[in-house]
């Protein structure tokens, strides 16, 4: 049986969300642009058509956002699908980092979701079959020097997905995890962008990771990893954490000369 999806997808306006919005859209009676610039969102909404998208621009750590979401999704007849994708990024020494831009990483890529999550559980059980889907990373699995606080952000995700997973086990709402690998948006700075060609780090683009969810979303499974390499890394981190340690301790020199001051 094909599901017709009455979505909210956040962080719509960057790369990847462009990307999901446009696989989604034909699937969906409607679809519930989330993100923090207005003019970005119309610029979407007009690439898609009006017939079936609506806007709410605003910060998603704050409750009038939030109400604002819910009380449009209410309005439109409710939600069977809820794609916390927004996300933010800042490679940068741990040490010398700014106190706002951890703020602002674990504030978007981790409270933001828990709280719009919450916000809309009331809702999603009153269908038949609902999702959450959140969207991580690979850093949310492995480590990585430059990014210390995005991958405890990410990996708390994951972390609060699979609890919140349990504990709706017996309700009609599946939540589930997707995790791409390293993306060519904007998200990344040309700091990143330059180390991960130096590294010959496999990246994929916006497209790819839209198509590759899209398989995701319409599939059972409960977390999906993007890059069979990455998959296995992985793994391994999992099960001997020595070894991709040592593979990452011999890449510090390029990292470190690639790492902003």
């Amino acid at each position: 049986m094909t599901t017709t999806y009455r979505a909210i997808l956040t962080g719509a306006a960057g790369g990847i969300g462009q990307a999901i919005a446009m696989e989604l859209l034909p699937q969906s009676d409607y679809l519930i642009l989330v993100g923090r610039n207005r003019d970005a969102l119309e610029t979407l909404q007009k690439k898609l058509g009006t017939d079936k998208t609506h806007i709410v621009d605003g910060d998603l750590t704050q409750q009038a956002t939030l109400d604002k979401i819910e009380q449009l999704a209410r309005a439109l007849g409710g939600i069977n699908l809820l794609i916390n994708n927004a996300g933010s990024n800042d490679f940068h020494a741990f040490e010398t980092q700014s106190s706002d831009a951890i703020r602002n990483m674990i504030n978007i890529n981790l409270l933001a979701p828990m709280l719009l999550s919450r916000q809309l559980i009331p809702l999603l059980k009153k269908e038949a079959r609902a999702q959450i889907i959140n969207i991580g990373s690979i850093m949310g699995f492995i480590g990585f020097p430059g990014y210390a606080a995005y991958c405890a952000s990410k990996s708390g995700l994951r972390g609060f997905t699979q609890s919140l997973r349990r504990e709706l086990a017996d309700t009609p709402i599946d939540v589930r995890h997707f995790a791409p690998r390293a993306t060519r948006t904007a998200i990344n700075s040309s700091a990143a962008a330059s180390m991960n060609r130096e590294l010959k780090t496999a990246e994929d683009t916006p497209v790819a990771v839209g198509r590759a969810f899209n398989v995701f979303l319409n599939g059972v499974a409960r977390e999906h990893t993007l890059g069979r390499k990455e998959s296995f890394f992985v793994f391994i981190n999992k099960v001997l954490p020595v070894l991709p340690e040592r593979a990452i301790r011999g890449q510090l020199s390029i990292i470190r000369k690639h790492l902003p001051k």
